[in-house]
């Protein structure tokens, strides 16, 4: 079992790092977005300030034929460097071949070194052993820093593992936590234990939720996937969004959470309009009974009310995915509500863990990212590790 990376020694070792820069970047190749860069950030430093060196290796965008420039790693050279003043930072203009081999080499302790965007290879997804154990020469220490593509069997983020001793592979700061907030809501949930689980699709989050019904006491629904669970009871849902071929399921998982005593919350209200769109007309009704020609669009004000309740009374809280189209302004009062809701749980002693692409932004729209607990970077990544799946690069850092 590998040990902390807090009571690992980094002096004179190279650290091969495996982060996750794939940050959004604009027509000019300018960063949009550095939250994932700023989160390596506490690993990188740990590093340097023991005195060890620092090898980066990243993929950015999806270059499909080899060498792209509009997604080389080069354009975040500029910025790494305002965010680690005073470092040495050296670029490989390839991730291994002679270049990058004798910019490791000479690599000093307190320098880093940035590789070329691993995925101008398609070995680096096809999990190549060869291209791995080339990755591996670049380094003594294997941490791997990027949680959000840690459900990939890709080179760097998993075969790589077998060119280090389990002694010399480490998961980053970033990588620690992840794991243990992932861990502590799957595995160690104190009761009463809330999932919120939002989104257009039942078929997104099935496995999601029938993992939750062995561990969760309550589970609320919200967003598109609501009207599809009306429906399987044979309500009116207008022109709300429904997955037809999904409405057995649905009915099943109701009386799987019947048989189990989980309890499932569906939106007794919603927020109506006549069409998708800023500028709808909108009004209030039950969700079981919206009208032909309108659809629901938002959890309403009753079921805010409700679900408050119940993230109330909690003492573990994950949240994935919105209440509603929270990126519209007439439709984004729901998703509000449930933040501030989990925020103010939180403040009172639970734990509270958001996950998922859209609640990660909404909780960092509205405000609330520094009043929950945790806020995973992973989407992907934490939505199979609440599907009950093992993670390949979780797995390769714990492996004997």
């Amino acid at each position: 079992m590998q040990g902390s990376f807090s009571s690992f020694s980094f002096h004179g070792q190279k650290a091969l790092v495996r982060v996750d820069f794939n940050v959004p970047l604009d027509a000019q190749q300018q960063i949009t977005d550095d939250t994932r860069i700023r989160a390596a950030l506490p690993t990188i430093q740990h590093i340097l300030v023991q005195g060890g060196s620092v090898i980066l290796m990243s993929h950015l965008g999806r270059p499909k034929e080899g060498p792209i420039n509009k997604y080389s790693l080069k354009h975040l050279l500029t910025h790494l460097q305002q965010l680690l003043p005073g470092t040495s930072i050296k670029f490989a203009a390839d991730c291994f071949g002679e270049e990058a081999n004798q910019l490791a080499a000479n690599l000093l302790p307190g320098e880093v070194l940035l590789l070329e965007n691993l995925r101008f290879y398609k070995q680096e997804e096809k999990g190549d052993v060869a291209f791995a154990k080339q990755l591996a020469q670049l380094g003594t220490v294997w941490v791997n820093d990027a949680f959000g593509t840690a459900h990939r069997a890709h080179a760097s983020t998993a075969i790589i593992a077998q060119f280090f001793p389990p002694q010399q592979r480490v998961f980053g700061l970033l990588m620690e936590a992840e794991v243990a907030s992932a861990t502590r809501v799957l595995h160690e949930a104190t009761k009463p234990f809330v999932a919120i689980i939002g989104g257009a699709k039942v078929s997104d989050k099935i496995l999601i939720i029938e993992n939750l019904l062995e561990r969760a006491t309550d589970i609320i629904i919200g967003g598109g996937m609501a009207y599809t669970f009306w429906k399987a009871q044979g309500k009116m849902i207008g022109s709300s969004l429904c997955e037809e071929d999904r409405l057995e399921l649905a009915a099943a998982l109701l009386k799987k959470a019947a048989s189990k005593g989980v309890t499932i919350h569906l939106p007794i209200d919603s927020t109506i309009a006549d069409k998708f769109a800023v500028d709808a007309t909108t009004t209030n009704c039950e969700s079981f009974g919206i009208p032909a020609g309108w659809m629901g669009l938002d959890i309403g004000q009753k079921a805010r009310a409700d679900f408050n309740a119940v993230i109330a009374a909690a003492r573990t809280i994950l949240w994935n995915g919105p209440m509603g189209v929270f990126e519209m302004q007439p439709f984004q009062a729901g998703t509000l509500a449930i933040a501030a809701s989990v925020a103010s749980a939180t403040e009172k002693g639970a734990f509270s863990l958001v996950g998922g692409g859209d609640s990660v932004a909404a909780v960092n729209q509205f405000g609330f990212a520094n009043r929950v607990s945790y806020v995973s970077t992973g989407g992907g990544a934490l939505l199979e590790y609440f599907e009950g799946k093992t993670l390949p690069g979780i797995a390769a850092v714990q492996q004997p």
